[in-house]
């Protein structure tokens, strides 16, 4: 026992240990404004991913989805490795291939064995420089788009958020949706995907990031030799401006009885990513807290507004959310419920956001940082998620905030901060509201309108 005890207490770390001892993150830009940034530990595999500044921000009327469409055709072969070569060559090496796009970016990322570096950076250079975009594989990735947009319509969490997006940011490029339109995605050619791929995946928008058992010097190495070809380089002086986008206070409602559940969401105009308000406005969040109907803890959970869900049957589900944008951002909570409980719950979500706004208390706020901090640690989880944070960090900031950075910010939030920070965005605010199923009940927008302030005598 005194031995089992022994090994406990060598293996553990404390908080603070863990902050300190985190490897430092290596940056090299090249001269053609490439950004290489890596973190390396004794890991025996390697993350190693390129991040982009595209996605369907950067994206018209006409060529909104274009950039999904890329990022599907881009493990489907290319001009050095035709056909499904590319994916037979990242799976002889026992490697795991994926990728995303988003609003403003877009990732493509590879784990393997550390020895395979290099050829990982190979393998990721090709593919954002030399994407094959057959006719073929366009018209059979068309239908499987056209299919995955009407799966995405059964999920109304995500139709909810883009109906937010549509009327928070109406006639701007933040309205897109990321899939794009089944009109679009139809009419898209291989010129338009081409052009799409010319005008974004260039160097100077581009962070070659990778984290786990490989060396800062011979990943520069490697992004030397796979990432200098002219493909890479800009044909003008400056990277392009991103579009300016405007909040507007404004809602849209999709009613449809037939739905057995409501989908609200409710929010205000947020940050950009790199304004300090955020780390505030996260706290406020976890003072909300997050509450499903599959959770524990009934009436005793430390969310208030959790322990009104559950004593009065508000809602089958709610969350805050924190979305940031490079120049705006939305701040705002979702949630699920029947449809007879929907001015309910409105009231109270609305009734908390108000107590943030003029009483939030110390107690809660150190609660809510110490939930923040376990889930910064948890960015901790594998090579992957290391990357992910150094790739999108260098897009977003310019440079990887160190976790005792964040550490501290979140250490410097009192309840006075959440109380002024809260009131600055929230307090008396026009919202954007998207709703969809059996939203009868919903209350007129100037009534919810009126639920952004408290009268007090």
């Amino acid at each position: 026992a005194a031995l089992l005890n022994l090994t406990r207490k060598r293996g553990a770390a404390s908080y603070a240990q863990t902050l300190q001892n985190i490897p430092e993150t290596q940056v090299t830009t090249l001269e053609n404004g490439l950004r290489v940034a890596s973190e390396e530990s004794s890991q025996p595999t390697c993350t190693v991913g390129v991040w982009i500044e595209a996605g369907s921000r950067y994206e018209d009327a006409k060529t909104n989805g274009a950039g999904f469409f890329v990022e599907h055709l881009a493990f489907k072969g290319t001009k050095k490795r035709p056909g499904s070569a590319f994916e037979k060559e990242v799976e002889s090496l026992g490697a795991h291939l994926n990728g995303y796009t988003s609003r403003e970016q877009t990732a493509f990322y590879i784990k393997a064995f550390s020895k395979d570096m290099p050829k990982v950076v190979e393998l990721l250079s090709d593919l954002v420089q030399n994407c094959a975009l057959e006719d073929s594989q366009i018209e059979k990735e068309r239908g499987i788009i056209l299919q995955e947009l009407k799966e995405t319509d059964s999920n109304l969490t995500d139709v909810t958020f883009d109906y937010l997006h549509a009327t928070a940011y109406q006639g701007t490029a933040l309205a897109h949706t990321v899939e794009g339109t089944t009109e679009n995605i139809k009419k898209l050619t291989r010129a338009d995907l081409a052009t799409y791929v010319d005008n974004h995946f260039k160097a100077p928008r581009m962070v070659l990031a990778a984290a786990g058992g490989i060396s800062h010097r011979e990943l520069v190495d490697a992004a030397k030799q796979h990432f200098t070809g002219a493909p890479f380089a800009y044909k003008g002086d400056s990277v392009p401006a991103l579009p300016r986008c405007r909040f507007t206070g404004s809602e849209i409602r999709a009613r449809d009885d037939a739905l057995p559940l409501a989908h609200i969401a409710l929010a205000v105009e947020g940050p950009g990513w790199a304004d300090p308000d955020n780390v505030v406005l996260n706290v406020a969040n976890a003072i909300i807290g997050r509450y499903d109907r599959t959770f524990g803890g009934g009436k005793n959970q430390s969310s208030r507004l959790a322990a009104l869900a559950v004593e009065h049957n508000l809602c089958h589900s709610f969350e805050p959310f924190n979305t940031s944008y490079s120049d705006t951002g939305l701040f705002g909570f979702h949630f699920v419920s029947d449809p007879l409980s929907i001015d309910d719950m409105m009231f109270c979500a609305q009734g908390e956001w108000m107590r943030l706004c003029t009483s939030a208390t110390e107690s809660e706020v150190t609660r809510a940082k110490n939930y923040l901090r376990n889930a910064m640690v948890a960015q901790l989880d594998g090579t992957t998620r290391v990357c992910e944070t150094i790739g999108s960090h260098l897009l977003h900031y310019g440079r990887r905030i160190p976790l005792e950075e964040w550490d501290a910010r979140i250490s410097a939030v009192d309840a006075r901060m959440v109380r002024d920070v809260c009131s600055k965005y929230v307090y008396d605010k026009c919202p954007a509201i998207a709703a969809v199923g059996p939203i009868e009940q919903l209350l007129d927008y100037n009534r919810i309108r009126s639920g952004m302030y408290w009268v007090r005598l």
